[in-house]
């Protein structure tokens, strides 16, 4: 069973692992090295990775039927907020190859047994904490501009959203606030979770440290940022079938990311 320790290492020590800076090219490189671990073993890797289709097109019937239709896009769209901990099993994939070992699909699950397993947890918990309040100010922002009174039918909330002024300052004030979020999930945990699982120094220092990889790597980040937004988008059509092949690529190009910024240990 592992120690509970979050605020620091296995010691009650404090790591500051040594950020490097890279280029914008490294970024890419880095995406190129996740397709290739991708195409490794592709068939297992997309088996793995059909909970990212499946859970889109469960949310937005949920979503729809729950006469939820004003949290719908939020509610999938913020799914990706979960992104970094929901690859947390393709990061060990890559680890694994890089580390010559066997990387059948069923080690994608030897996180559970990692030492750093309380703190993988605990910046998964600030995740969900983030995913939560992103749906919670997006109805806000509906109800705010709309009132209370949810649509009758999906017609009617289309006409809403794309036929009013009202409408088209939901679209931007949405994105504007969706944009917000996810750069705040992204210089917290662009390279936490690989992080953690090659060494268990702690939740706060995982997250400390992403932040100044980002603050020293803003346009590298801000890059990769957009690798990933261009993923999910072109991951959605049609119906969120393709992120159970995007899905995993970026998984793999995070480890490989990671291994760029972060100075390995002697």
């Amino acid at each position: 069973m592992a120690t509970f320790h979050v605020m620091s290492d296995a010691q009650h020590k404090v790591a500051h692992p040594q950020v490097r800076k890279i280029t914008v090219g490294e970024v890419w490189d880095a995406f190129l090295l996740g397709i290739d671990d991708f195409r490794e073993q592709p068939s297992h890797y997309a088996f793995l990775c059909l909970l990212f289709p499946l859970s889109g097109v469960i949310l937005m019937i949920w979503s729809s039927g729950a006469n939820l239709m004003p949290i719908m896009f939020p509610l999938t769209a913020g799914f990706a907020l979960l992104g970094p901990l929901l690859a947390l099993g393709l990061y060990e994939i890559s680890r694994r190859r890089e580390a010559g070992l066997d990387t059948s699909w069923y080690h994608a699950f030897e996180i559970r047994r990692s030492p750093a397993l309380p703190a993988i947890l605990a910046v998964g918990a600030m995740l969900v904490v983030l995913f939560v309040t992103w749906i919670l100010a997006a109805d806000r922002l509906y109800t705010s501009l709309f009132g209370t009174e949810q649509p009758q039918s999906l017609s009617i909330f289309l006409s809403q959203v794309f036929g009013t002024a009202a409408g088209w300052r939901m679209i931007i004030l949405g994105h504007l606030i969706g944009f917000c979020f996810a750069a705040v999930v992204l210089a917290t945990t662009v390279i936490a979770f690989p992080l953690l699982l090659d060494r268990d120094v702690g939740a706060v220092a995982a997250v400390e440290t992403s932040l100044r990889a980002t603050m020293m790597n803003p346009i590298p980040v801000a890059f990769w940022g957009f690798i990933v937004a261009a993923c999910l988008m072109i991951g959605s059509i049609p119906i969120f079938a393709g992120l159970a092949v995007m899905m995993p690529i970026l998984g793999h190009a995070t480890w490989h990311l990671y291994r760029k910024l972060i100075v390995a240990e002697k």
